[in-house]
């Protein structure tokens, strides 16, 4: 049955209630370093947002799915191949909010990975905008190596989230295109800059929709070590693209302890990697070694589960 309050009763609760509502009210107004808060990143459709997860190794369809972030890009003159491009991208909410530097997160020591691919998925380059004058707008320059429609996949953090979220963009470069890679292609072994990368699945084929394991491993040629360095806070990423530039996977090592290091002659890591349907696609490693960056593709084609 109800229980009655005294009046001594009733006022303590009454100014713990109020209390209460008092520090609420305190901590929803204090400040958080990002003027675009946790709900700017929800859009009115679906949106797959987790990517860079070892244990959640998915390949993120960007172009079919909605994402709550918009990016546009322009450059300060037309982009041609063989030449410097200078470029400005800008990143906005779906309700039309500026994305600057303080409502991003450093992630895998960079605030923005821009993932940028021909349409022949041989010019693979990774770099990293820096915060431009006009609010939400982020500066880059790149070098396309052939001519045709480019296209930007934008990985980052939102700081109200500190979940990764994606944007993408195309932009057109004039200039003869690059030869496509024959589509009878497949290789596990590239060769560049003179290291040679394999990358060894767990199984083959390659399966749609199946959690595959893939080790990358790298050695001298000819003979020798291989002085291995952290780059982005691991020491190899793969990213994978599928022939359509759907979307992207990226992958970092399982060995995500950067204070013990590979094997200095035959240095060893493990990925993991889920396809969302069968098709071509191409992996792109990349590593530091001595100071350099070295990419390095793998083609191959997925099969059905």
């Amino acid at each position: 049955m109800p229980v009655a309050l005294t009046k001594n009763q009733f006022r303590q609760l009454a100014l713990l209630t109020l209390g209460s509502a008092a520090l609420f009210i305190v901590v929803r107004l204090l400040p958080t370093g990002t003027n675009v808060p946790h709900l700017n990143y929800v859009p009115a459709g679906r949106s797959i947002i987790q990517t860079c997860d070892p244990s959640n190794p998915q390949f993120l369809p960007a172009t079919e799915v909605q994402s709550p972030v918009t990016m546009t890009l322009a450059t300060a003159a037309p982009a041609a191949a063989g030449q410097p491009v200078s470029a400005v991208l800008t990143l906005k909410t779906y309700g039309n909010k500026p994305i600057g530097p303080d409502d991003i997160a450093i992630s895998n020591a960079k605030k923005i990975h821009l993932l940028i691919v021909d349409p022949t998925l041989t010019d693979y380059q990774h770099v990293h905008p820096e915060p431009a004058d006009a609010s939400g707008a982020w500066s880059f320059t790149f070098t396309p190596r052939a001519g045709g429609r480019y296209r930007f996949f934008a990985d980052f953090v939102p700081a109200a989230t500190g979940v990764e979220l994606y944007a993408w963009a195309d932009l057109t470069v004039s200039g003869p295109p690059a030869a496509p890679v024959p589509a009878a292609r497949q290789n596990w072994t590239a060769d560049s800059d003179g290291y040679r990368f394999t990358l060894t699945p767990g199984a083959l084929p390659i399966r749609a929709r199946k959690i595959e394991d893939l080790t990358l491993t790298i050695e001298r040629i000819g003979g020798g070590r291989v002085p291995l360095e952290v780059i982005m806070d691991a020491f190899a990423h793969l990213v994978a693209f599928d022939d359509q530039r759907s979307g992207f996977g990226h992958m970092h090592p399982l060995e995500v302890d950067i204070t013990k290091l590979p094997d200095p002659v035959h240095p060893t890591l493990h990925f993991k990697l889920q396809l969302p349907r069968a098709g071509r696609y191409v992996i792109w490693s990349q590593v530091q070694i001595a100071g350099r960056e070295i990419f390095a593709p793998f083609w191959f084609d997925a099969e059905e589960k």
